[in-house]
């Protein structure tokens, strides 16, 4: 809850199986990394075949994760700054953009220079080293997408299709998967 306002997010799974598709809308509560919500897609899976969740918020801004087996998770996320103003959506653009799972960055590429304790560099212009700029090497989300627009592809939408859907993206989706009767089972 946010200001006084209920933050509403819808998300589904649509597993392929031999037969089609499997739809299921899901419940995030439990999911805090995106290794959480790829393990929710692979325990949703028919014998380690693809399974696409789908996360969207409010009509804002939505996300696709594509898993395929022990493969590492495909992102693509719809407006990547309004996603990264939420906490699920922060989650993926935390990924795409290199960032911890826990909101930092390497410590590797962080800049020790003995000023860490809060105290002002010097050397730095206003906005740098007193807490008002973003972490050391972190890009700020971009205002529109980020991420993978190829990743559905090979089973319909190709990236300039990803890259258009708006408001009711996971209809499109479903539509081109050949799924929407069983997404809409579970809506």
């Amino acid at each position: 809850m946010t200001s006084g306002r209920v933050t509403v997010y819808f998300a589904a799974l649509l597993a392929r199986t031999e037969d089609g598709w499997e739809a299921s809308d899901t419940e995030l509560d439990n999911v805090e990394t995106l290794t959480d919500l790829a393990d929710l897609a692979r325990e949703a899976a028919v014998d380690d075949d693809t399974v696409v969740a789908y996360i969207e918020q409010e009509g804002t801004w939505f996300g696709v994760v594509r898993v395929d087996g022990e493969d590492d998770p495909r992102i693509f996320v719809s407006n990547a700054a309004a996603a990264a103003r939420s906490s699920y959506g922060a989650m993926l653009t935390d990924e795409l953009l290199g960032r911890d799972e826990d909101g930092t960055d390497d410590l590797d590429s962080l800049d020790l220079d003995g000023t860490e304790d809060g105290e002002p560099d010097p050397a730095d212009g206003p906005g740098e080293g007193d807490g008002t700029a973003a972490a050391a090497g972190a890009p700020a989300p971009p205002p529109g997408p980020l991420g993978d627009p190829g990743l559905l592809t090979d089973l319909g939408i190709g990236d300039k299709e990803l890259l258009a859907l708006d408001t009711d993206a996971l209809s499109e989706i479903a539509d081109a998967l050949g799924c929407t009767d069983v997404l809409e089972a579970v809506r």
